[in-house]
C-alpha cells in the first residue's frame, strides 16, 4: 500500500471518528449520562463547539470524498474496480452528504421545511450514520477494501 493510500485511510478514520463523536454530542447524551463530567471531555456537552466541529469534519469528509472520486476517475495508470462493500459505503456516504446538506440548508434563515420532512431528514441522517458505522466495522474486521 502506498503512503498516499495509508494517509487517506488515516484521515478518513480520524474524520469518521470525530464526525460521529460530534454528531452524537449535538444530542445531549454526553451531558445526560455524565460522560461530559469526565475530565477532558467537558467540551462534548457544549453544543456550539460540537456543532462547529461537526461542520469542519463534514467539510473534510466531503473534500476527501471528492478527492477519492477524482483520483479514481482520473487514474489512467491503474485500473481499479470498486468492490461491493466499497460501492455500499459510497452510496451511504452520498446519502449522508445529501441529508447533511439538507440539514444545513434547513438551518439557514428564511428557509422552511415541514415538520415531517425535518423528522425524515434527521432519522435518515442518523440511520445512515449507524449503517455506515456497521458497514465500516464489518469491512474492517473482514479486511474488505474499497477497490480491487
Amino acid at each position: 500500500m502506498s503512503s498516499a493510500n495509508k494517509s487517506r485511510q488515516i484521515v478518513y478514520g480520524v474524520t469518521l471518528f470525530f464526525i460521529t463523536l460530534t454528531g452524537f454530542a449535538q444530542m445531549p447524551i454526553f451531558k445526560r449520562y455524565y460522560i461530559a463530567d469526565i475530565p477532558g471531555l467537558g467540551w462534548l456537552a457544549k453544543f456550539y463547539i460540537t456543532h462547529a466541529m461537526h461542520y469542519i469534519f463534514a467539510t473534510i469528509l466531503i473534500a476527501l470524498c471528492v478527492y477519492a472520486v477524482l483520483d479514481f476517475a482520473l487514474n489512467k495508470k491503474k485500473f481499479f474496480r470498486v468492490t461491493a462493500s466499497g460501492f455500499a459505503k459510497a452510496v451511504i456516504l452520498l446519502g449522508l452528504i445529501v441529508s447533511g446538506g439538507l440539514m444545513v440548508v434547513r438551518n439557514l434563515p428564511g428557509v422552511y421545511f415541514s415538520h415531517t420532512l425535518i423528522y425524515v431528514m434527521d432519522l435518515s441522517h442518523i440511520g445512515l450514520c449507524m449503517v455506515l458505522l456497521m458497514t465500516s466495522a464489518y469491512t474492517l474486521v473482514k479486511k474488505k477494501a474499497w477497490v480491487k
